[in-house]
């Protein structure tokens, strides 16, 4: 590819941003990250340059964007809605100035038809309407549920041992779960697809599933019975807090909050054909993820 398009992305140390960069370096592009002081890498980050800066300081987003051509938003897990209006106006003045071809942001999240009570949605409702009312090249992906929250110390020992799947979403609850890998490859597509800037695009998985059809797919791709146990908000949000803190665990939990309020089933799922046609991508099954991950290493960690 050639040195002349740059490619940023911002949150390139999360597991988000570090897929979009595993992603990019792949199809051969030159990356640069840009991360918080004091962030850790999360598994999998990939070695590239980056800078260290905060997005609510216009001076170090423009040191991220100097030189680039391309770039992959993702906000890092802060709710303050004034703190995150500022990140998006710092993003559109430094890409203005950059003169981006083309902006992708991630909102993390799927943003609700109705105005939500929990910040979780609504910071990034308002982030998207900034950066779509800029004027910029913008594309905006609005993921559901990650796949990968299920490949954790949360999750993996129990589902590995116990054959007990616990997600604090109803048992109901249609979700079209999506792969960090999907989001990236959805995400590199949409920053070099042309004509598509100013889509709002929901994404999501080939797979429209329930808890207990989720279950069932992990079960058939593990070959054991794996069972869903939809688990309390509540106490998702405490052991979320002893990783994140307080702030950001109330943030994250506010998802799941409105998912157990509100009556939109069409919430977390999305048309992947859709996704597909107009990105030209391919979209991961569930057991086909399921099935190559190193589900060993949550047995190992139980011993």
């Amino acid at each position: 590819m050639s040195d002349e398009c740059q490619h940023l992305v911002i949150g390139a140390q999360g597991f988000q941003g570090a897929a979009v960069a595993r992603q990019l370096l792949a199809q051969g592009h030159p990356v640069r990250g840009f991360t918080r002081s004091g962030m850790s890498p999360a598994p999998g980050t990939p070695e590239l340059p980056t800078v260290i800066g905060d997005l609510a300081d216009l001076d170090d987003v423009r040191r991220g964007f100097d030189g680039v051509t391309r770039a992959s938003v993702v906000l890092p897990l802060v709710y303050d809605a004034e703190l995150v209006m500022a990140y998006a106006r710092n993003v559109v003045a430094a890409a203005r100035e950059a003169g981006v071809a083309r902006l992708v942001y991630n909102t993390n999240t799927p943003v609700p038809a109705e105005v939500t009570p929990y910040a979780a949605y609504e910071t990034r409702r308002a982030a998207e309407e900034i950066l779509l009312a800029s004027g910029l090249p913008i594309v905006v992906l609005r993921p559901p549920v990650y796949l990968d929250n299920l490949f954790s110390p949360w999750n993996g020992p129990a589902l590995v041992n116990d054959g007990v799947l616990a997600y604090p979403l109803s048992a109901d609850r249609k979700v079209a779960w999506l792969s960090h890998a999907d989001l990236a490859t959805a995400t590199a597509a949409a920053l070099h697809r042309p004509g598509i800037e100013g889509t709002v695009l929901p994404l999501g998985g080939p797979n429209v599933v329930t808890g207990a059809e989720l279950a069932a797919a992990f079960g058939s791709a593990l070959g054991k019975d794996v069972s869903y146990f939809p688990l309390e908000v509540d106490q998702f949000e405490s052991g979320l807090r002893e990783v994140i803190g307080d702030a950001a665990a109330a943030g994250v939990s506010g998802i799941y909050k409105w998912a157990a309020e509100s009556h939109d089933p069409e919430l977390f799922v999305a048309d992947h054909a859709e996704v597909e046609r107009m990105l030209d991508v391919r979209l991961t099954p569930i057991t086909e993820w399921v099935s190559v991950q190193r589900w060993d290493v949550w047995a190992a960690a139980r011993a």
